[in-house]
């Protein structure tokens, strides 16, 4: 689905991200993890068409999509729920949901609106609101919720559980093992390393712009520097 190849991504004289490679096979959960500053958003953002690259090759679904616009990446079903939600404030639950399906017609967008509230039930509850005066739980469902009313091929997950209470952050994770179990791909960059690592099937770590370990991702949980690192062990 995808293949990152030799990423290098600078900003200015800076190096943020450097000859990074790691791929993505249909169906799977693939997560990076990683500390804050490590390149993780960098990465998705050069990845989803927001930042250019450097140097090398992002492909998807057999093309080159490198240097190529974001909306044209997300036309080709490379969808993202950014880090921070970046949700519509002003704007209601349902007019948010709809900008989601901006390609598809009518009937289209009601049909994938009522499989998104199926699968959330608290943005039924609540689509004649406005998106900011809700939880940041309740933001990050109908963040997640706009990606899927695009039906992704590919799912862009950067740090679904930050600044979320525990109890919200259970039931993302839940919610990703679900879209997984229905075939979904999604890549998932994370800073809840043990969550992220309990979801995925495959693992990369990264520091300060570099992979350092990739594998199956229950092999990366027992690797003993990545548990003293991320997973207090």
């Amino acid at each position: 689905m995808l293949a990152v190849e030799n990423l290098t991504v600078a900003y200015g004289r800076t190096v943020a991200v450097q000859d990074l490679s790691l791929t993505v096979e249909r169906g799977q959960v693939v997560c990076l993890i990683g500390a804050n500053g490590a390149g993780k958003t960098t990465t998705r953002r050069a990845i989803s068409g927001l930042l250019r690259a450097s140097a090398g090759r992002i492909v998807l679904n057999g093309a080159d999509i490198a240097g190529v616009a974001a909306h044209r990446i997300a036309a080709q079903g490379l969808l993202q729920v950014p880090e921070g939600r970046q949700i519509f404030g002003e704007l209601t639950v349902a007019e948010n949901l709809e900008l989601g399906a901006y390609l598809v017609d009518h009937k289209t967008e009601m049909r994938r609106r009522e499989a998104v509230l199926a699968r959330f039930p608290r943005l039924r509850e609540r689509l004649g609101q406005r998106a900011g005066l809700m939880s940041g739980g309740e933001q990050q469902m109908l963040a997640l919720g706009r990606a899927l009313m695009g039906e992704p091929k590919l799912l862009l997950l950067d740090e679904p559980s930050m600044g979320l209470a525990p109890l919200f952050v259970d039931e993302i994770f839940s919610i990703i093992a679900d879209l997984k179990a229905e075939g979904t791909t999604i890549l998932l960059v994370e800073q809840n390393a043990s969550a992220a690592l309990e979801v995925a099937d495959t693992a990369y770590v990264l520091e300060t712009g570099r992979i350092v370990l990739a594998g199956p991702a229950a092999d990366v949980a027992r690797d003993p520097a990545v548990m003293a690192a991320y997973l207090g062990g």
